[in-house]
């Protein structure tokens, strides 16, 4: 999408991903909701800057594009340093291209659970990817305190149910999809988004697919 936009914003000229466009004055702008998107889900289950300590070691699951919105996302928690689980490590050149521009250290790892439990896991695999590492947290040999997964539908995840279990804060798929639809919506009206209805009316969706 980006070589067709007639302008970038910083921000996801940063990550190198826009999943908003805006038509302005017969312009089209890109914008990344991705990232503030992530930052509220977190944000909410208590996940903020003032509480983490310097540096926790944080997991990310998958190399593609909400993997680079994720590194964003966690810069601005001041974590510089990132190990990435790869199912195609040679496809991650755009995420350590990203990595440099944010100035944060990847360190790619296989896809399996890690030597070094992290504080901070953040899956961003589709569905059913992510079931070796609930299968570890469920038997208590991985323990993060929290836990992110993109996953909306089928939804709640494995992963995200062993973390709940295990008493990790738990963010999921649903809590990114309505904060960055939240921001998109008000990037196109200038308004501020009605998030409590949205919040209704996204469970209800929900709710209909189980």
């Amino acid at each position: 999408m980006l070589p067709l936009l007639d302008h970038i914003e910083p921000l996801a000229a940063e990550v190198g991903a826009a999943n908003t466009v805006v038509f302005a004055a017969g312009r089209r702008h890109g914008h990344n909701t991705d990232v503030p998107g992530l930052l509220a889900a977190l944000a909410e289950q208590g996940v903020t800057r003032a509480s983490l300590p310097p540096n926790p070691p944080v997991l990310i699951l998958g190399a593609g594009a909400t993997a680079c919105s994720a590194l964003a996302a966690l810069r601005a928690l001041g974590i510089t340093h990132v190990t990435v689980a790869a199912r195609a490590p040679a496809r991650a050149s755009d995420l350590l291209a990203t990595a440099d521009s944010l100035g944060t250290k990847v360190t790619l790892t296989p896809f399996d659970p890690p030597l070094a439990p992290p504080d901070l896991l953040i899956s961003t695999v589709p569905a059913g990817a992510a079931d070796p590492y609930a299968q570890q947290i469920a038997a208590r040999t991985l323990r993060p305190r929290a836990v992110l997964d993109i996953v909306y539908h089928p939804w709640p995840t494995p992963l995200t149910s062993a973390a709940r279990q295990a008493g990790a804060a738990v963010a999921d798929g649903f809590d990114l999809l309505l904060h960055q639809a939240a921001g998109q919506f008000e990037l196109m009206t200038g308004s501020p988004a009605p998030l409590d209805r949205m919040r209704t009316a996204g469970l209800a969706a929900l709710a209909e697919r189980r």
